[in-house]
């Protein structure tokens, strides 16, 4: 329960960033916050410091909590998140709409390689699952993912045209963590076809296992993107000699 308290804050709060809620950049004190959501100060310090990790605010010593000015300047389409990784709620543009096409929803047995990936034995079997990710009706990513039914055995057309993290956070499961590795390639016919690319033009790759919340790898997922949207940000820490 505290989890899903905490999770509530930080969403609410990362919202009201969005919307400009803080003209000043600046965030309510830890104390102020408390109050105002109703929840103990435990649950906004950890708010907080999930949203400092993603690099939407920082804290300066003495003077609070501000909004990274470099975060509002360079939001992408999508980001993924510390609570809920998935992208249909994670569109940062106001007055976006969100969208898919469901491309391909099959069960097949699952390779060796998707065995090594998800822990799985042979002769399991997954959910194949391929969808086209549209951003005001323009196609951005063509999202080919596999997860193994025993973690999902309910899953349906319905669920998969949809938000399949938020259908498995409402069955009490949550995807909170994941590997990617991020590169680009030459697109392919499909994807020129699907993203409205030329030929001469390339594909942002994202490739990512996702595991719940107890560690379970939970899908493994191919993400192809239209260039213009593949856009990353870390943070680098510099520790003086």
């Amino acid at each position: 329960m505290a989890d899903l308290v905490y999770r509530r804050v930080m969403r609410d709060l990362k919202q009201r960033i969005h919307q400009n809620e803080f003209p000043n950049k600046r965030l309510p004190d830890e104390r102020s916050l408390s109050e105002s959501y109703g929840v103990s100060r435990s649950s906004v310090k950890r708010a907080l410091s999930v949203l400092a990790t993603q690099g939407i605010i920082f804290k300066k010593r003495g003077a609070g909590t501000f909004i990274n000015p470099l975060y509002m300047k360079n939001q992408s389409i999508f980001q993924y998140e510390g609570s809920n990784l998935g992208i249909t709620d994670s569109m940062k543009a106001a007055g976006s709409t969100p969208g898919i096409r469901l491309l391909k929803f099959d069960v097949v047995p699952a390779s060796k390689e998707i065995q090594q990936d998800l822990f799985l034995a042979e002769g399991d079997f997954v959910y194949e699952i391929k969808r086209l990710r549209l951003f005001n009706d323009q196609p951005f990513m063509i999202e080919t993912g596999y997860i193994p039914i025993k973690i999902a055995p309910n899953l349906s057309q319905k669920t998969v045209s949809d938000s399949i993290f938020n259908y498995l956070e409402a069955q009490g499961k949550v995807v909170t963590k994941s590997f990617m590795s991020i590169q680009a390639q030459p697109s392919t016919a499909e994807d020129q076809e699907l993203l409205n690319l030329k030929p001469v033009e390339p594909v942002g790759i994202m490739e990512g296992i996702f595991f719940l919340d107890d560690g379970t790898p939970f899908e493994v997922s191919n993400m192809r993107l239209h260039y213009k949207y593949l856009n990353y940000n870390t943070f680098v820490s510099l520790d003086g000699e």
